[in-house]
């Protein structure tokens, strides 16, 4: 498993969770990327990233109706400061004892579980586990962009 940490579970159920992540914006995960989450020593859950919001805080809405915002206070807010994130996922899967199944994980992931980016070769070790089965994840899937995440 990578070790690229992407953020901490803020909420979850069972078809999926969200994350709060610290990272700034040009480290932000891709729409459509593979992540996993803890569920006990010897099981992960699996799911991909199909909503980014990007949050206001306090600063920026100060910096809109301030007007006037130049180019450096804008390079300064997006490379000096946390952009405040929200990455949702859809649950497509889990791995337990090395066995990865297309399946909902049997319970979802606690507040504060720290998620994980998936790298080349994880991503290949769950396409290449079964039949596709988390194809009827996504497909069966509300109020998502399915087509784009496909």
């Amino acid at each position: 498993m990578t070790s690229i940490q992407v953020g901490y579970i803020l909420r979850s159920d069972s078809k999926g969770f969200v994350t709060g992540s610290p990272v700034s914006q040009k480290d932000i995960p891709d729409f459509g990327s593979l992540v996993s989450a803890p569920l006990e020593d010897t099981m992960r859950s699996y799911g991909l990233i199909y909503d980014i919001r990007v949050l206001d805080d306090g600063l920026v809405r100060q910096l809109v109706t301030a007007g006037n915002v130049t180019q450096e206070v804008i390079r300064d807010n997006r490379e000096r400061r946390i952009v405040p994130l929200e990455l949702s996922v859809l649950s497509v899967g889990y791995e337990k004892q090395n066995h990865i199944s297309h399946l909902l994980p049997p319970r979802p992931p606690l507040s504060l579980d720290l998620i994980q980016l998936c790298d080349d070769k994880d991503l290949t070790r769950f396409v290449g586990s079964g039949s596709f089965g988390y194809f009827r994840h996504i497909l069966q899937a509300q109020d998502i962009p399915i087509a784009d995440l496909l």
